[in-house]
């Protein structure tokens, strides 16, 4: 049996505040959302802030790997250029790649060109050519804290088409972010983003989502992009998660290499694209740790 919290107790989040002063008002007001049906988040979801701070050290350690990234990225390096990049850069500000070895994951990042969906594995033998178009996905700890975002570039002379998918599924991500504001549901960001990318005729990766982060990689809750509107965990201040879906120009089904067990495909061969950022749900909306 749980034992009560009182309001002159330490707050259950760490916070070193009593928890009157902390969150009893906000528990009090999720206690009124579950009793009405709504799912509610578990205490483990809900950072407190010096959790946050570290989390937004850490995405600035993300964004400036990124963008390191992006201003050596070319036609004619290979991918494993690219991972030697994020390594060097992550390690020079003081971090962590967090794939490396990440259930075996073997390299520091994830480079996934034109029809890779995701977890694309860095290789010297595979080289960037002009008009493909390729996602980079980054994942850093530092101080003890995850962050974790993604960007796609565009290598030399891009087909319109495929410029119009990156472009596209960059603004599913930004219709996904219009929903995160405290005491709305989760299923509301997914189902946003799909609403979104099937108006520009494309398909969203059903079986791979977001998730929670920052005290590890990855956490509850899963962030699906093909939710139903008014369904899922309710959204509170202090939550922390992924925006990243994986829209395909073609059918939305996918596969896993059989070689190495981690690099996904469209069935098809058709181009798919993924931007990834880190938000947190704030009291009057949220804020992005890592874009």
């Amino acid at each position: 049996m749980k034992k009560r919290i009182r309001r002159n107790d330490p707050c259950w989040c760490g916070s070193g505040k009593k928890y009157a002063d902390c969150h009893l008002e906000m528990d009090e007001k999720i206690k009124n959302y579950k009793l009405r049906g709504y799912r509610i988040p578990s205490r483990k979801m809900i950072k407190n802030k010096a959790q946050i701070d570290g989390i937004r050290t850490s995405g600035k350690v993300n964004i400036a790997v990124l963008d390191y990234v992006a201003e050596n990225i070319r036609a004619g390096m290979s991918t494993e250029e690219i991972n030697q990049l994020v390594e060097q850069k992550t390690r020079e500000l003081g971090g962590i790649p967090a794939p490396l070895n990440y259930e075996g994951f073997p390299k520091s990042v994830c480079t996934s060109i034109n029809d890779v969906v995701c977890h694309g594995i860095p290789s010297e033998e595979e080289i960037l050519q002009d008009g493909d178009i390729i996602n980079v996905d980054v994942s850093t700890i530092y101080g003890g804290y995850f962050s974790d975002s993604s960007r796609m570039f565009c290598v030399g002379n891009v087909s319109e088409e495929k410029k119009q998918l990156v472009k596209g599924t960059l603004e599913a991500v930004q219709a996904g972010l219009a929903q995160v504001r405290p005491f709305n549901r989760l299923g509301n960001v997914g189902a946003a983003v799909h609403e979104f990318a099937l108006s520009r005729g494309y398909q969203v990766v059903q079986e791979i989502g977001g998730h929670g982060v920052g005290l590890e990689f990855h956490e509850d809750p899963f962030v699906s992009y093909v939710s139903r509107r008014d369904t899922g965990v309710l959204l509170v201040p202090g939550m922390v998660f992924t925006i990243e879906p994986m829209i395909n120009m073609g059918t939305d089904e996918i596969f896993v290499d059989e070689d190495n067990d981690w690099t996904v495909y469209t069935e098809d061969g058709a181009p798919s694209a993924q931007w990834e950022v880190t938000v947190a749900v704030t009291d009057d909306g949220y804020e992005i740790l890592a874009y």
